[in-house]
């Protein structure tokens, strides 16, 4: 049976200015389906518009505006291999290198963005760990983004999946890039307040397509949640 439901995407969660956060989008639709998903972005989601959901559990899920598919999810399988986890201190130490506000190509970003404050933002700041091969952040959830059990809930970790994944990839000869697809598996979602340590790794590219992996971390280094990622230069 297929349901249908009405969204809107609140302003807070944007990426580029006037469109939804990437990793925020694919978090509402998989979290629609069970266990790991893969969701395509195909058209910028717009904010603060009703948008639809139609998600049927055997076959998948779409964001719709009208007669314009946002983006499809559907049941997957994850290959990835995830890297050791940097220290907690490593990934503090890796944000004091990450871009500043000047230098940012979406600073309201609600992921990544400089310019978004604590309880606004979540100020996931992926910089270098050079020794590593990664980029990766330090990330304190806070209790806006939290269930009644003070979870953190799917889409919020799906969104943290996100942008170190860019600044993974990103060249020396810097250019936007958009995410195209994403495909995640939760394996436990973290408590609000918790230390937790974003991290992202480039895996491979062709021409304007970008792969990158990227992965959650508890302080302690246990894999929390995985993405393999496919990002578009623009």
């Amino acid at each position: 049976m297929i349901v249908r439901e009405s969204i809107v995407i609140e302003r807070r969660f944007c990426g580029p200015p006037d469109s939804g956060n990437g990793g925020y989008v694919c978090g509402l639709l998989a979290q629609r389906l069970d266990g790991t998903a893969e969701v395509r972005l195909l058209k910028p989601p717009p904010l603060e518009t009703p948008l639809e959901i139609s998600h049927d559990r055997g076959s998948g899920v779409r964001l719709v505006h009208g007669p314009t598919v946002i983006a499809e999810a559907r049941p997957a399988r994850l290959d990835l291999d995830v890297p050791e986890a940097p220290a907690l201190q490593e990934a503090r130490a890796a944000m004091k290198r990450y871009v500043s506000e000047d230098e940012h190509f979406f600073p309201t970003c609600f992921v990544c963005g400089p310019a978004r404050r604590a309880k606004d933002g979540l100020r996931i700041f992926p910089g270098p760990v050079a020794s590593r091969g990664m980029v990766a952040s330090a990330w304190v959830p806070d209790e806006t983004l939290s269930d009644a059990k003070g979870r953190v809930r799917p889409e919020f970790v799906w969104a943290s999946l996100d942008c170190p994944g860019a600044f993974a990839v990103l060249g020396a000869d810097i250019r936007p890039i958009v995410l195209g697809s994403l495909t995640a598996e939760i394996l436990d979602l973290p408590l609000s307040g918790e230390n937790c340590i974003a991290a992202g790794w480039k895996i491979s590219s062709q021409g304007r397509k970008r792969l990158a992996g990227t992965a959650l971390f508890s302080e302690d280094g246990r894999v929390l949640a995985r993405a393999r990622a496919v990002w578009i230069e623009i």
